[in-house]
């Protein structure tokens, strides 16, 4: 059996409360591994502690307790930006709120191309220019985009505008919170078509945070989830979604709407 691309032991976060000498747990001490072109999704409730848990693996923010080895290398939280130029070499992120990770003032050439610059991988400026066009038309966005700004591009738009700078350098690991949920049905069609290409052509391993279960059955193969800052259930998809163990996540899929006929 190979070592896992990821993977975190007794892995925690807490927060000063507002009253002297107490705390705020965010997430109890987890252990998580993830396979190399493995595809994982993680639900829960809001404030389930989904979000801190990536952030803690991709080493943006610092762990209370616990460690986390990418690719068999310890990521240090406290480390310098360029020492830890090997972490976002291996790992792309897609937030959210897309408008507010996009600089409002550069163009989406820029901000696409930003990470091929910043981590020194295609030094030259016309390979650059073309890597983002072919990442842009990748996600369904036409070459003259790289001229605009974001704020002339729909929600949805610049989502894929996102998505473009997280994959545009290649990375061997994709993290998405929430990544697709600016989009409407078609684009979200077509990207969850992109992410399975590119997990089939690159061995691309996905970490993705959704609140849309439709997303974890047709993209993912494990499930992680989360409540009050614990996981409190993981396994194949279609076992933990058909057969939860937990009543937690009974209730979980229960509330999830539908459409009666």
């Amino acid at each position: 059996m190979t070592d896992p691309i990821i993977s975190a032991s007794g892995l925690g976060r807490t927060y000063p409360a507002p009253r002297p000498k107490r705390t705020t747990t965010a997430l109890h001490p987890a252990d998580i591994e993830v396979a190399a072109g493995e595809s994982v999704g993680i639900i829960g409730e809001s404030g389930s502690g989904k979000s801190t848990l990536v952030r803690l693996l991709l080493g943006l923010d610092r762990a209370s307790s616990g460690t986390v080895e990418i690719a068999g290398r310890r990521v240090d939280s406290r480390a310098s930006a360029r020492s830890l130029h090997w972490l976002r070499r291996m790992t792309g992120v897609v937030f959210q709120d897309p408008y507010a990770s996009l600089d409002p003032r550069m163009s989406v050439g820029r901000i696409v191309g930003e990470p091929l610059w910043a981590l020194g991988i295609e030094p030259d400026h016309a390979a650059r220019l073309e890597r983002v066009r072919e990442v842009l038309a990748q996600v369904g966005l036409d070459a003259e985009a790289a001229d605009r700004h974001p704020h002339e591009f729909s929600g949805g738009q610049r989502q894929r505008i996102a998505l473009a700078r997280a994959i545009v350098h290649r990375p061997e690991i994709l993290v998405g919170d929430e990544p697709l949920s600016a989009l409407d049905v078609t684009v979200r069609a077509r990207i969850l078509d992109l992410l399975r290409q590119l997990r089939t052509e690159t061995n691309l391993t996905l970490v993705m945070v959704s609140h849309d279960i439709g997303v974890v059955q047709n993209l993912c193969d494990t499930v992680v989830v989360m409540s009050d800052g614990r996981i409190v259930e993981r396994g194949p998809v279609a076992e933990v979604l058909h057969s939860p163990r937990e009543d937690y996540t009974r209730r979980l899929l229960a509330a999830i709407p539908t459409l009666e006929a």
